[in-house]
């Protein structure tokens, strides 16, 4: 059985909690809600009576045989126990697809199986070990909490603690813990613990929460494209200060300029931009970003982008005198800017 995380993490929590299924498979690339579900598993199986816990790290050269002798042992220190069984890299190979699949098959009774993985692929999701998994238990996928979803997700957790943030409050948390949800709940427990419940405002929050915010240089360039200048800057200067290469900025942002321009060149020449677009390779939840970026500027504004992105290449490697920094600030500005007469290369 499919279950959403925030199902399978209310069906954990809530009160006089249902018998526990026998298997369990959490896979996610987002490590906080991935903890998250494990640990909240992990307490409802010792509220049942599941004392006994056995770890099992799948890395390579692990010996599938112990998962296999496992489902065959009965404990010696409790009625009931949780194997609990991480696979880092989401593969678990033949003899342990062969392995979980026996599982499957057979799951011992008093028992639970926790797998944890990373995010599965499509390829994977549909892999034998995952779909008996499924059908002898239950799967839930975690995703990241997208920037636009992380106002409603931090004023749902922060009610539930008891906290009544206003709008200015939310937002702001918001921005200083922008992809790294360990911080949100870290601030949440802060300001608990400094306020009690109650109403929480922007002060409370300046007070409480660092600037924690943690960004992904592959969404740099597409927070560009769908031009929130803001944001687009702040994604900037937080992945320098994170230590992200200079090279590697101009890498995200010359991936998108370059795709544009192609795209803009391509409408010249009459071609239908969905077609061109797919053709590129573009994901279809990137599509409408880039269909506003090419709405916003003409095919000359990109060709002098694409020159900007060689004169910033020479800045980074040191052949041309600049500033590192200014020259991604150009690039950013340039890409988000709402028209070209907004943007002034000097």
């Amino acid at each position: 059985m499919k279950l959403s995380s925030d199902q399978l993490l209310a069906r954990l929590r809530q009160p006089g909690n249902e018998a526990l299924a026998p298997i369990y498979l959490i896979s996610g690339d987002e490590p906080f809600q991935l903890g998250e579900l494990a640990d909240a598993l992990r307490s409802c199986a010792r509220r049942q009576g599941y004392t006994d816990r056995q770890v099992f790290f799948a890395e390579r050269g692990f010996d599938w045989q112990s998962l296999s002798a496992e489902q065959d042992a009965l404990s010696l220190f409790a009625e009931r126990r949780v194997l609990d069984l991480r696979l880092p890299g989401s593969k678990p190979g033949d003899a342990g697809s062969r392995a979980l699949r026996a599982y499957a098959a057979r799951p011992p009774a008093d028992t639970v199986l926790l797998v944890t993985t990373g995010k599965l692929d499509r390829s994977q999701a549909r892999s034998k070990w995952v779909t008996e998994l499924e059908r002898a238990g239950v799967a839930a996928q975690v995703w990241p909490v997208e920037a636009g979803r992380l106002p409603r997700w931090l004023q749902s957790r922060m009610q539930a603690r008891g906290l009544d943030p206003d709008t200015g409050a939310v937002q702001l948390l918001a921005e200083r813990v922008e992809g790294n949800l360990l911080a949100a709940d870290q601030a949440m427990e802060k300001l608990l613990l400094l306020y009690g419940p109650g109403p929480v405002d922007t002060g409370q929050v300046i007070a409480a929460a660092a600037d924690s915010a943690r960004f992904d240089v592959f969404s740099l360039g597409d927070t560009a494209l769908s031009g929130d200048t803001p944001r687009a800057l702040r994604m900037l200067f937080g992945l320098l200060a994170e230590g992200v290469e200079p090279a590697v900025a101009l890498w995200a942002l010359a991936r998108v300029t370059r795709e544009a321009s192609r795209l803009a060149a391509a409408g010249q020449t009459g071609a239908a931009l969905d077609g061109a677009m797919t053709r590129l390779g573009i994901w279809d939840k990137r599509k409408p970003a880039v269909r506003a970026a090419l709405q916003r500027h003409s095919q000359e504004h990109w060709h002098r982008l694409v020159r900007c992105l060689a004169r910033a290449d020479r800045v980074i490697k040191g052949l041309e005198a600049g500033t590192v920094r200014d020259e991604l600030i150009q690039l950013v500005t340039g890409i988000a800017a709402q028209g070209a007469q907004e943007w002034v290369r000097h």
